[in-house]
């Protein structure tokens, strides 16, 4: 269950089984709807944003619930939070403006108008650990709190490879260009509708100016110096922790 966008959980710290959600809650849902083709047993409601929870429940932000819940759990809560804000943000039809209905043999929100189909909504992005030297480049985002730096991503654009994403941008927020691009792993980010593509590469050449834009700050740093940095399950957390291991010394990963 979700309201204004944060996951609500029981007493315990759980996500409810359906048979532990109390019926006045259920009854303030505005939509609902199950997380898996095959019926499974996973089913998602966005409850009245103003409506007040009951006894023993309380909300969630999404990105930081996985200490609590686990990692199989907080992907299954992302997966239903995907579907959910899909089927909130494609209630009317782009093409003629008419209202959409969803679609079950489709798996999609069908116009009852001109019948155009929009299915599920999944933005690919990058993100890349640079090597050079030893050395891992980090950026601070112009939204990071004070100190925290992470490894460069950013959206792919249409037109352009997973490797081309990776050069573009890498340079365009570091002025560094690199090379040996290799794939590491993906991951689904439903913050809102992201999948992940880990890749690692190797500086080929300049010199670091942040465009000031996107990161504040960018630099090289050794095992032993890496800053504050988002840990958990995200693959982020999973590319700077595999360079410590590659090279040594660093934080424990916590």
């Amino acid at each position: 269950m979700f309201r204004n966008g944060r996951v609500i959980l029981d007493g315990g710290g759980r996500v409810p089984e359906a048979g532990e959600v109390p019926p006045s809650l259920m009854e303030r849902a505005v939509s609902s709807g199950l997380v898996d083709r095959d019926g499974g047993s996973d089913q998602w409601a966005e409850i009245d944003g103003a409506a007040a929870l009951p006894d023993g429940f309380s909300e969630r932000e999404r990105r930081s619930c996985w200490a609590e819940l686990g990692e199989e759990q907080f992907f299954r809560v992302g997966k239903a939070f995907h579907y959910m804000d899909w089927r909130r943000t494609h209630r009317y039809c782009g093409r003629c403006g008419a209202e959409n209905v969803f679609d079950e043999k489709e798996w999609a929100m069908r116009c009852t108008k001109c019948g155009e189909l929009a299915y599920p909504v999944i933005c690919p992005a990058i993100i890349v650990c640079v090597e050079r030297g030893g050395k891992i480049l980090l950026g601070h985002g112009v939204n990071f709190p004070p100190g925290r730096y992470s490894v460069l991503a950013g959206f792919v654009e249409p037109g352009e490879s997973l490797e081309q994403c990776v050069a573009r941008e890498v340079y365009e927020e570091s002025k560094i260009r690199v090379k040996n691009i290799k794939y590491f792993a993906s991951q689904p980010w439903a913050f809102p509708r992201s999948l992940m593509l880990g890749f690692t590469a190797e500086w080929e050449s300049g010199e670091i100016c942040p465009d000031r834009t996107e990161v504040s700050d960018v630099r090289w740093f050794a095992p032993e110096e890496i800053p504050d940095y988002y840990r958990g399950v995200s693959i982020s957390a999973r590319l700077i922790e595999d360079f410590v291991r590659r090279h040594g010394g660093g934080p424990e990963k916590c």
